[in-house]
């Protein structure tokens, strides 16, 4: 960090729930996604320094139980020095009875995203420089569509995904049947060029056996990856299936802090990692993270959040792929930009999130 950077002390917090709707309607094993629950939150220093970050809260009753937290948070660190990692340890110290998991998790990894998002834009650097990395294009994966649909529908809407110049593209699986599944798979490679990437998700929707029986099914469609076949936190289930499989198993958009990414890479659950910025304890929670992939010699993407998930795969050393969504967009004065498959990370002091007060003002959760 820049040394002439002023130090920090924590004076406030605003939240604030807002509900966007997508652009491509998103179908999943789960559930069907019409619009993104996010939270945004502005952090306030003594100083005057403003940081900004936001989660995807799945719900809007998670933005408003996240806020809460928050709430909760700033009280306990009023007049704190704004260092990261000791307001982590704090935190974890004084919410561990009522578990620092779930909404607590993603709250107190928000609060932390802030953090330094004051800090860099306090030492006047981009967030990724902060981090020992660099602004520079990061290679990225379309992920704001292809949910579940009609064969005809998925791939006229894979087509459409190529915008921007993607590389790669995902697709939502869980039909009825594995040949429902494959029907998709083979719409969708049959209209996309020969050196696109197709990625698949069944969003945890599988059980062992089923994901055994679907994912050799999958290896002759030329997918790059299958996603959380089955239930997240199955090591022993996913363990099974990476050894049994040829196709790369990716596992970790619900890994709740660092040892859960050590815990599963241990238990040779995966061959690939994507953990959540919001679920693995923020930017600290990330570069701790980041270490125990490279340690593994694993390669490691993000899950959604692409405005910060970005400048933290420049400081990844094995960094793969960002996931881009553009759910953010309406409410951004400078949307993510995409350039021939790469999220751009902007040379701008901090992550460079600036909120449009007036979008947000019209999507804000009542």
């Amino acid at each position: 960090m820049n040394p002439a950077a002023p130090a920090l002390r924590f004076r406030s917090l605003a939240c604030t729930p807002i509900v966007v709707p997508l652009r491509f309607p998103l179908g999943t094993s789960a559930a069907t996604v019409t619009a993104a629950p996010l939270l945004l939150l502005d952090v306030q220093s003594e100083e005057g320094v403003v940081g900004r970050a936001y989660a995807f809260a799945y719900r809007p009753s998670g933005a408003r139980a996240m806020a809460e937290v928050l709430a909760d948070a700033a009280q306990l660190i009023a007049g704190d020095p704004m260092a990261p990692a000791a307001v982590a340890a704090k935190l974890q110290r004084r919410m561990t009875l009522i578990g620092v998991t779930g909404v607590v998790r993603m709250a107190l990894s928000l609060l932390d995203m802030a953090l330094w998002d004051a800090l860099a834009v306090a030492a006047g650097r981009p967030l990724a420089a902060l981090l020992g990395g660099a602004p520079q294009p990061v290679p990225a994966y379309n992920s704001s569509g292809l949910g579940l649909m009609a064969p005809a529908a998925a791939a006229d809407e894979a087509l459409k995904l190529l915008e921007g110049g993607f590389k790669t593209v995902k697709l939502r699986l869980g039909y009825a049947s594995v040949g429902e599944d494959i029907e998709r798979v083979r719409a969708v490679r049959n209209v996309l060029p020969a050196d696109i990437q197709l990625l698949v998700d069944y969003n945890q929707g599988l059980s062992t056996a089923e994901s055994l029986a679907r994912g050799r099914a999958l290896q002759a469609e030329g997918v790059a990856w299958l996603e959380e076949p089955t239930r997240h936190d199955d090591l022993d289930g996913y363990a099974q299936i990476a050894r049994e499989l040829a196709l790369p198993v990716q596992l970790g958009e619900n890994f709740n802090g660092p040892l859960a990414m050590q815990q599963a890479l241990a238990a040779r659950a995966c061959d690939l990692v994507m953990p959540d910025v919001s679920r693995i304890g923020g930017v600290t929670g990330w570069m701790q993270a980041a270490g125990i992939a490279a340690a593994y010699g694993v390669p490691m993407s993000s899950h959604l959040m692409p405005e910060i998930s970005a400048h933290l795969m420049t400081a990844t050393p094995t960094a793969h792929l960002v996931e881009y969504v553009d759910w953010l967009d309406p409410v951004l004065d400078q949307p993510c930009r995409v350039v021939e498959g790469c999220v751009v990370v902007p040379d701008t002091p901090g992550t460079g999130l600036a909120w449009d007060a007036a979008a947000v003002k019209r999507f804000r959760l009542g």
